[in-house]
């Protein structure tokens, strides 16, 4: 019997038929195969497209299509597999023409468990990464991400022309090495209280969204105030939210409160894409957060072990120096990034609009 030929479309078969690692499908039906070629000489090249630029563990990939290919066609020159990427999503905001793929919410049960620090390092993390991502400061009571990042000044007004002509004012986010933010912590005094009833939180949050210039982008994480309440509500019902991630501390008191916003947001349709542990280690403990998402069957994200160079950084303003070289955070936070685009790029594969909200 003749050998198969090698040709561009038996590649693509036979790639195509593997099952991604991560995401859990092939990779035709995950779209992820762009092109091959065949050289002259035999040499292979196989066109992969990752659904986030934080995918994890790419070789994983080449070495399965690799194996795949030397096996079907034993004449086969050397394979090489080259990676770009295009972030999957769901256009979150394309109903309030924000126009972003993927809108993610970081909350927790209580204050104090580092959720603003999470959020924060999730942002700049993809953004190191090359992807293009914004982060809005939802805690109008106690904004802190002006802060950690240190950037400061009132954000600008600028007069642009809308789609339909006329004329429209666009909040200009303040931009630190590149990632774009908003926060009420631009707009007030740093010693001020803003004391407001619920409707006044809800424009805010709503101006923040549909005023603000983001631009195209294909992440915005939203910092949450602790508790469950009326901010989240109000997100539930202006986007179809890609997800959530939902941080606390190990020890019992924290977790009994984490159980709450998964709760929460499990009420008002927003997928949990999974826990994070913050401070783990001797103080707290270590373990507890993983042993809760194992009970409650949503996707544990990683652990930030408890570590003072975080408290510092952030004290100082730097909390972008969480991802140098020679941070002992750096690869706890990236881990927890792979993670949470990952888990990201799942659920827009499986579902491309959100449910609609329930009256409750």
């Amino acid at each position: 019997m003749a050998d198969t030929p090698i040709t561009e479309a038996a590649i693509i078969d036979c790639a195509g038929r593997l099952t991604d690692p991560e995401l859990g499908r092939s990779f035709a039906d995950a779209h992820m195969l762009t092109g091959a070629t065949v050289e002259s000489a035999g040499d292979i090249h196989v066109q992969v497209e990752l659904p986030t630029p934080a995918y994890p563990g790419r070789e994983r990939i080449t070495d399965a299509i690799a194996a795949a290919i030397k096996e079907k066609f034993p004449t086969a020159g050397p394979v090489t597999v080259d990676y770009s990427w295009k972030v999957s999503g769901k256009d979150s905001g394309g109903s309030i023409g924000l126009r972003c793929k993927n809108v993610i919410a970081v909350g927790s049960g209580k204050g104090g468990v580092g959720k603003s620090t999470v959020a924060a390092s999730l942002a700049y993390g993809l953004h190191t990464l090359g992807a293009r991502v914004g982060l809005m400061d939802a805690d109008v009571y106690g904004p802190s991400i002006p802060h950690m990042l240190g950037a400061s000044g009132q954000p600008a007004m600028v007069e642009k022309q809308g789609e339909d002509g006329q004329t429209v004012r666009r909040i200009q986010p303040v931009e630190i090495d590149g990632l774009k933010t908003m926060s009420m912590g631009y707009l007030v005094p740093a010693e001020e209280a803003v004391i407001w009833r619920g409707p006044m939180l809800h424009g805010a949050i709503t101006q923040f969204l549909k005023d603000t210039d983001w631009g195209e982008l294909d992440y915005l994480f939203i910092d949450l105030p602790p508790g469950t309440g009326d901010v989240t509500l109000t997100l539930s019902q202006l986007l179809g939210l890609a997800g959530a991630v939902v941080v606390c501390t190990p020890q019992q008191v924290a977790l009994l409160d984490a159980i709450k916003a998964l709760k929460m947001f499990e009420k008002v349709k927003i997928p949990v894409l999974g826990i994070v542990e913050n401070m783990s280690g001797d103080i707290f403990g270590r373990g507890g957060a993983q042993q809760a998402s194992q009970k409650h069957n949503v996707p544990f994200l990683g652990e930030l072990p408890i570590d003072s160079r975080i408290r510092i950084d952030a004290d100082a303003g730097h909390l972008q120096k969480l991802f140098d070289d020679d941070s002992t955070a750096k690869p706890h936070l990236l881990k927890i990034c792979e993670r949470v685009a990952i888990e990201i790029a799942k659920n827009a594969q499986v579902s491309s609009q959100m449910p609609s909200l329930e009256i409750l």
